[in-house]
């Protein structure tokens, strides 16, 4: 992979971790800031439905922030867009769809094969 693509992964990956932390400073702002006082007791449970299903989003949101990390750091060390596995290339097309992939997709098929028999 040329210096290019390197860097335009890397801008794309940073982009995405921005967007992705100022979308949780934001969900943390807005949940400390509510106020809110329902003498409706299906309306406060509406309330905490949403807010657990915002803090599940986020929850993954933060795995996604350090999948992305790491992809940031493998660009640093020289081994972005090599598979752990079987150590071949992966394929541009792969990162594109997904930058944060650690397996080429023939590794990744035989991973969910074994999981699925499992």
């Amino acid at each position: 992979m040329d210096k290019k693509q390197l860097n335009e992964f890397k801008e794309l990956l940073q982009k995405q971790m921005d967007d992705l932390l100022q979308e949780a400073g934001k969900t943390v702002s807005d949940m400390t800031e509510e106020k809110t006082n329902f003498p409706d007791p299906t309306d406060r449970a509406s309330l905490e439905s949403d807010r657990n299903f915002e803090l599940r989003i986020r929850d993954r949101e933060r795995k996604l922030i350090a999948k992305i990390r790491e992809a940031l750091d493998r660009i640093e060390d020289g081994n972005f867009g090599e598979c752990e596995s079987c150590e071949e290339e992966i394929g541009i097309e792969r990162l594109k769809a997904r930058p944060v992939t650690t397996l080429c997709i023939d590794c990744k098929t035989e991973q969910e094969r074994q999981e699925r028999i499992s």
